[in-house]
Parts: C-alpha cells; structure tokens; sequence
C-alpha cells in the first residue's frame, strides 16, 4: 500500500482541498452580500461609531439559524466559517493521506497540528 499517494499527487489534491473551499467561501460571503443589499441597500451607513453584529451569529447555531431565515449577515458569516475550516480541513486530509502511507512520523506531527487547531480555535479565547 506505501507508494499510493505520491508527493506530487498529494499536492495536487490539497491544493484543490484548498481551492475548493476559498472558491465556495467567497461564493457563500457573495451571496450573502447580495441578500444583505437587497434587503439594506437603500439605507445610508454611519461608520464612525463601531457597531458590533449581533450576538446570536457568534456561535454557529445562531449563524445556521441566521441561515435558514434568509439573513444576509449570517449568510456572510457562514462564507467566513468556511474560510477557516478550509486550513482545518487540509491537515485533517493530511492525517489521513498519512496514516495510508503508513508514515507515522508525519501523522504524529499533523495531528499535533489539527489538535493545535483546533484548540486556538475552541478554547484559546475562554
């Protein structure tokens, strides 16, 4: 089984990994800029006081909700979890075309990575 994956075909499908999921996130965040256009285009924005977007899109059930009624912002915001999944899914690929070549080094040191991963993106802000 070792040999199946060579270097340049593993490159060659982590690259479209990646390019995939830029593709479909900037495909998500357009749309979601559309919808949100439609439906707020003709008001005039004030930029020179911050505001902060709603509390419910800072937790992805709240973004999924946001989702399934048709919000603009929580469209965009999905576009955005996309993007960095995108990375995340990449070294979880990698594990995976590691472990069938049997490289244990290489799983080990990755799998580092993804628990570094995902660590900075769950709990490093608590």
């Amino acid at each position: 089984m070792k040999g199946t994956y060579t270097d340049q075909r593993l490159d060659l499908t982590l690259g479209n990994l990646l390019r995939a999921g830029v593709i479909l996130s900037a495909s998500v965040v357009f749309t979601g800029a559309l919808v949100f256009l439609l439906r707020h285009g003709e008001s005039s924005p004030d930029y020179h006081v911050f505001r902060q977007g709603p509390p419910s899109f800072r937790l992805v059930s709240g973004i999924f909700r946001g989702v399934g009624g048709l919000s603009g912002r929580a469209i965009i915001q999905l576009g955005l979890l996309i993007l960095i999944a995108t990375p995340v899914g990449r070294v979880a690929f990698s594990i995976y075309a590691f472990l069938r070549e049997r490289d244990r080094l290489y799983t080990a040191v990755t799998s580092m990575v993804l628990m570094l991963l995902l660590y900075s993106l769950f709990f490093a802000s608590i």
